[in-house]
């Protein structure tokens, strides 16, 4: 039966325990193993002196019992005394005895090394120069030593998990690091249980189909039913099945997102990796901001109706002036849950996935949109929700500028210029009157716009809108025979630039 569990997440992981292979090893104790299983799965937990007949009052599981032999009689030897004594310290869970020669006894009874051998306890003989007190602190000094491995190891991972989360695909990203930092297998499950994406092995020979559907199993557990009516549900759980150690993390979303892990061992810093993995999986998979979902919805709903842009923008609970920010993956073309971690990253909820190009919408004035790791960004300039649409035409344009000249981010340039002393109606009409001979079509019209900015660049035109120079070339030299002038004359470039610009 998994083990359901809902404690508050430690900020760092439990201090690891010892090996006794470990102490063993210590030359400056010169302690020697002299009866019981000699496994490499022995550790200990802290170590305990103590000279009472019964110490299973005192002991509280993993210690390594110390004891001279004064509580022992002079009798012992042929009686019962060592096998009730031993048992004793097995059924409370000691991990091994130590026992000191002198100064009450030159060697270690016979009937305490049989006795143990007979239960499966590791005996360890404590030499005359050794003290007791030198053998704790050798256990506490491993034990620190283990300590800050482990937190080493978990700092690691959580600066890794963290930069996974910033990458165009940060679920499957954080998935791959969490699996790797484990040694295991990482799932995501949906809110109907289904696996939404999942990286690594799972972990042991022949055990693939009965532990995922044990994982999945578990998953279910920590998953909140229905409209919440089952009650309370744990935020965690595990289990054990076929020797792999299993784990579940209901995500905070309150969604139904559950994060799987399968691993060989169960250390103890996985609980608090797999923590941090599933805090980062809870923002991707939650909706940002959902407390202004449903004036999202409304403001949908209006313009959808046929309302303004200008009329639903103060659903929306931001300024007066917005941008559009349009970005390109480096990686695979993006999926929801990438985009709405760029848009959380952007500061807006507002996003759309077009293709292999994602469109934000994001207030001016609350956080000036800046290059993302990951992702190639054009930037509209600030405009009133009424011209919504001409900030994505030049988001479009800066991106495919940003993407020409391989910079990470280009903003849409607002600088007043000779343009502004045309009144704009009459730029409009002359821009028809130059560029009516190509209007009717679009991919010309686009190339030339594009090839121009690009100062007439055949190869970073060609990058800019995914075609060969080749056509890039074709294109251009068509518009020059259409629009009946010289594309090497600055002053036509200049002249249909402006047209370009107010068309």
């Amino acid at each position: 039966m998994p083990d359901a569990v809902a404690p508050a997440t430690p900020a760092v992981p439990p201090t690891p325990p010892v090996p006794l292979a470990a102490l063993l090893a210590r030359e400056d104790l010169g302690l020697r193993q002299i009866a019981g299983p000699r496994e490499s799965a022995t550790v200990i937990h802290w170590a305990h002196t103590s000279e009472m007949a019964d110490p299973y009052p005192y002991l509280l599981g993993g210690e390594l019992l110390l004891t001279a032999g004064v509580h022992i009689p002079e009798a012992a030897g042929s009686g019962t005394y060592f096998d009730a004594y031993v048992s004793r310290i097995v059924e409370a869970g000691g991990s091994a005895l130590g026992f000191g020669v002198a100064p009450v006894h030159d060697t270690v009874p016979r009937a305490l090394v049989e006795a143990c051998d007979h239960y499966g306890l590791p005996l360890v003989e404590v030499p005359p120069r050794t003290t007791f007190s030198g053998v704790a602190r050798a256990v506490w000094q491993l034990m620190a030593q283990a300590r800050h491995t482990e937190l080493r190891r978990v700092t690691e991972a959580q600066q890794s998990l963290a930069a996974a989360a910033a990458r165009p695909d940060p679920v499957p990203s954080v998935l791959r690091q969490l699996a790797q930092r484990v040694g295991g297998r990482a799932a995501l499950y949906a809110p109907d249980g289904g696996e939404v994406a999942s990286a690594g092995r799972l972990p042991g020979p022949g055990a693939g189909a009965e532990v995922g559907a044990a994982l999945a199993g578990l998953a279910g557990v920590v998953r909140p039913a229905d409209g919440g009516s089952g009650g309370p549900t744990p935020s965690s759980a595990s289990d054990t099945v076929a020797g792999v150690h299993l784990a579940a993390y209901a995500l905070g979303t309150g969604q139904g997102f559950v994060l799987g892990v399968a691993a060989p061992r169960r250390d103890p810093g996985d609980h608090t990796i797999a923590s941090v993995g599933a805090v980062l999986l809870s923002l991707l998979t939650g909706e940002h901001q959902s407390s202004t979902g449903a004036a999202r919805s409304s403001a949908l709903v209006r313009m959808l109706l046929g309302a303004a842009p200008e009329e639903v923008a103060p659903l929306l609970d931001a300024g007066e002036l917005w941008v559009v920010v349009h970005a390109r993956p480096d990686g695979p073309a993006p999926d929801a849950v990438a985009a709405s971690a760029l848009g959380a990253a952007l500061g807006s909820p507002l996003v759309d996935v077009h293709g292999d190009v994602v469109r934000v919408l994001v207030p001016a004035g609350h956080r000036e949109p800046v290059a993302q790791p990951g992702w190639t960004c054009g930037v509209s300039a600030a405009v009133v929700p009424g011209e919504w649409g001409v900030a994505d035409t030049q988001a479009a344009r800066a991106l495919s500028r940003a993407r020409a000249t391989r910079a990470d981010l280009v903003r849409h340039g607002e600088r007043p210029g000779l343009a502004g002393l045309v009144p704009s109606a009459e730029a409009a009409a002359h821009a028809r009157a130059v560029l009516a001979p190509v209007a009717g079509n679009s991919a010309l019209t686009e190339t030339l716009r594009t090839w121009l900015s690009l100062h007439g660049s055949w190869d970073r035109t060609a990058v800019a809108l995914s075609v060969h120079r080749n056509t890039v070339r074709q294109r251009v030299a068509r518009c020059g025979v259409l629009l009946d002038v010289d594309l090497d004359d600055p002053d036509v470039r200049m002249e249909l630039w402006f047209a370009l610009r107010h068309a």
